[in-house]
């Protein structure tokens, strides 16, 4: 399967979205359901293009099959990124994409461009437990646990951490 990645252009923003909160909602991660305030965030593609870079993959055919949030140094949408790490966040697909490359796809774009920022000794995320399939990838690309940098945003929210040396 031929997938494209590139920046998130406006006429996507409510798809990719609505894509990032069905993920979400689709696979039980939000504690309370469609109610969920994260969602709100999950929807705000426009305020996350704003302030971070939001990358998309294509089909061949230019259908949108998900899309992540890379988080450069300085932004205000890192959460546990140290001033050399660059960090990446709210990767999803949409379910009728899974397993045709797309999530990887995105990994690897986050990855190409913390390594061509220079100067940045690595690349972090945070993740649910449950996120079994992307926690795959993560290991696939070469991420490592960091469980030191564990955390919980809300009580009975616990993220695990991973890290990619640059």
């Amino acid at each position: 399967m031929d997938v494209s990645i590139r920046p998130v252009l406006p006429a996507h923003h409510v798809e990719l979205g609505e894509i990032t909160a069905q993920a979400y909602l689709g696979d039980g991660l939000l504690d309370f359901g469609a109610e969920d305030p994260y969602l709100e965030q999950l929807r705000a593609v426009g305020r996350r293009a704003a302030e971070a870079e939001v990358l998309v993959a294509l089909d061949a055919e230019g259908q949108l099959l998900g899309g992540v949030t890379y988080v450069a140094p300085g932004s205000p949408w890192a959460d546990i990124a140290g001033e050399d790490e660059a960090e990446f966040r709210m990767l999803a697909v949409a379910p009728e994409a899974r397993g045709r490359g797309a999530g990887e796809a995105l990994v690897r774009a986050c990855v190409d461009r913390a390594r061509a920022a220079g100067g940045l000794t690595g690349i972090v995320l945070s993740t649910q437990p449950a996120m079994l399939g992307a926690h795959r990838i993560y290991r696939r690309l070469g991420f490592e646990r960091t469980p030191e940098r564990d955390w919980c945003p809300l009580p009975d929210l616990p993220l695990l951490t991973f890290r990619l040396a640059l």
